[in-house]
């Protein structure tokens, strides 16, 4: 199972004050150490939403929404892409995260993603769960020469 570990936004990521040396080096440590255990699927740290935008659909109309985004603790300064046995084994892997932010402030949020057996056969045709596979095999190769 895959689990979206994602670090929820500060005022300071927000502003776009970087994270110390010492953070910096604590999270490659961490980073190699999932890598090494063979959980870390990606990951990255995010820009402040002042240089994003928001894509909102309504009516059949999508309109564009500049950043910055008002609203921080609804923001996403970083993730990763674990994938692990159990939801379990995801939040022992949360609770090694160094920092995510200085000082005593971060909220870390895991989140499951579905997988292609997770859809009922009338939702997601085999034929379409097949597709949805090679997708991904595809992806993953592709991920391995970037």
């Amino acid at each position: 199972m895959r689990f979206m570990m994602i670090v929820k936004a500060t005022p300071e990521s927000e502003a776009g004050v970087m994270p110390s040396r010492e953070l910096i080096e604590a999270m490659g440590r961490f980073n190699q150490e999932m890598l090494d255990a063979g959980v870390l699927l990606g990951g990255e740290g995010l820009q402040g939403s002042s240089k994003g935008a928001r894509i909102v659909s309504s009516g059949g109309q999508k309109t564009v929404v500049d950043g910055p985004f008002p609203e921080t603790k609804e923001l996403i300064a970083g993730y990763w892409m674990l994938k692990v046995n159990s939801r379990d084994e995801a939040i022992q892997w949360a609770l090694k995260c160094p920092g995510p932010m200085e000082g005593n402030e971060g909220v870390l949020e895991l989140r499951q993603v579905f997988e292609t057996e997770d859809f009922p056969s009338d939702v997601l045709t085999p034929e379409e769960a097949a597709h949805e596979e090679a997708m991904r095999a595809q992806l993953e190769k592709t991920a391995g020469k970037v």
